[in-house]
Formats: C-alpha cells, structure tokens, sequence
C-alpha cells in the first residue's frame, strides 16, 4: 500500500450571482486536505467568508466539474471545479 500524500489539494471555487456578492470575489482557490467532500468544502467557504456566504450556501446548489452535485459527501479531487451557483428567481 503506498503512502497517502500529506499534501493538500487544491479546489477551484467559482461564485455565481449572489454567491459572488456575498464572497466578494469571482473565483478563488481553497486548499482542502486529502479526501475532503463537498460538504467539507462549504464549511471552510462559510468560515472564509462568514458574513454573508453562509446564508447563500445553505440554499445554493453546487456543480463539480460541471456536474450536479446531489450528495455533498461525493469526494472531491485535487484541482477540481466546484460552481456556487445561489438559487435563481425567474419566470
């Protein structure tokens, strides 16, 4: 078996709408430890951005590598995309 890497991995946040507002930014990088989940990842976004983005979170929907995510314990991989997408009104 070999050994696990010690080295985190980095995440791709991208902020859409609202979310962008509430993080004050476009697009950041996250370094997250090794086997971290989507859930994980919205934890450290609510604590990196704790005034407003955590309202946003608790209702946004997310896509990982443009892909829906339905279970946010899906694991995530070093270098992925994850979108914040807030959800919309429309009609």
């Amino acid at each position: 078996m070999a050994p696990q890497s010690l080295e985190p991995m980095t995440l791709l946040v991208r902020y859409f709408a609202a979310a962008r507002a509430a993080a004050g930014v476009e697009e950041e990088k996250v370094k997250l430890p090794e086997g971290a989940t989507v859930a994980d990842a919205a934890r450290v976004l609510r604590e990196l951005h704790p005034e407003k983005l955590p309202r946003i979170l608790d209702a946004a929907s997310f896509l990982l590598n443009e892909v829906a995510v339905r279970d946010q314990t899906r694991a995530l991989s070093d270098g992925a995309q994850l979108d914040v997408l807030p959800p919309f009104a429309g009609g």
